[in-house]
């Protein structure tokens, strides 16, 4: 009864925390998005559905696929790249995997906006690609340099968890593996991956969520031919002042991405009961 009492009490300020900080302005966002702007340009709440019928506007409607494609590309970039990555420090890491993992880690020391400027002066018109290369190149305002961009941004959130879920492997499995005949492919598939299928699947998740609603690398490495629904949300707050259908975009988004952890939630508590089993 007393850890009880002791855990309740340590429970109520992170509690109240988040009740004041994060419940109450999501309720007032939720609210104000079947408002409206009044001839004076400020918000006035109510009760229509007009912010909501205009997510289906053909303005609107490929800012929102973009945003989807650029961030599964994301995941998609990441997980051939983290994979190797995660998986080479996991296993043979050895006495230096503290020190990998520093490096891995090492670029989020560095504010999210500055490494973004880094990658346009390399990939400028007159950047360091262009000059090594000895080319007139144009990568900038381009989706593949906004994708580069998110990988970069976000390719640790992809790497650590697969790294643990290695590190937490058997590595006698693997040789199990090999002493069976298997091929390094079949190995991978039949023993690698499936033991590590949950560390993918948090990647994918800590990837995605940041990566569809990111406007930073959308703005300054896709401009405005390869804007984003982050993008688009800070327009509706700041320069157009129409902080209803802002409201509206960003209630939208947060459900999308619900229903993005509701399915990875149930995928990994399926994968934990097929391991139990």
């Amino acid at each position: 009864m007393t850890e009880n009492r002791f855990a309740a009490t340590f429970l109520v300020p992170g509690g109240l925390w988040l009740l004041l900080l994060f419940v109450v302005p999501l309720l007032c966002l939720l609210a104000i998005s079947f408002g409206y702007t009044d001839d004076l340009g400020e918000a006035v709440y109510g009760t229509r559905l007009d912010n909501y019928d205009r997510l289906l506007d053909p303005d609107y409607l490929p800012v929102l696929f973009r945003s989807v494609g650029f961030a599964l590309a994301t995941v998609v970039l990441c997980l051939l790249i983290g994979y190797p990555v995660a998986y080479y420090i996991a296993i043979f890491g050895g006495r230096w995997k503290t020190v990998l993992l520093a490096l891995v880690v090492l670029p989020f020391f560095v504010n999210y906006l500055i490494r973004t400027y880094a990658w346009i002066a390399m990939l400028g018109d007159d950047g360091l690609v262009n000059g090594v290369l000895d080319t007139d190149l144009r990568f900038l305002n381009t989706p593949y340099a906004v994708i580069a961009g998110l990988v970069y941004g976000f390719l640790t959130f992809m790497i650590l968890p697969i790294y643990a879920a290695l590190d937490r492997m058997d590595p006698w499995l693997i040789e199990a593996g090999k002493d069976l005949y298997g091929s390094p492919w079949q190995t991978f598939r039949n023993v690698t991956l499936p033991h590590t299928i949950q560390g993918v699947l948090a990647g994918s998740v800590l990837v995605f969520l940041p990566a569809v609603g990111d406007f930073v690398s959308a703005s300054l490495l896709g401009g405005p031919s390869e804007v984003m629904v982050g993008n688009l949300i800070q327009q509706q707050f700041q320069a157009s002042d129409n902080w209803p259908f802002g409201a509206a975009l960003t209630v939208a988004m947060m459900a999308f991405l619900m229903i993005w952890m509701v399915l990875y939630l149930r995928a990994a508590a399926r994968e934990t009961r097929g391991a139990e089993a």
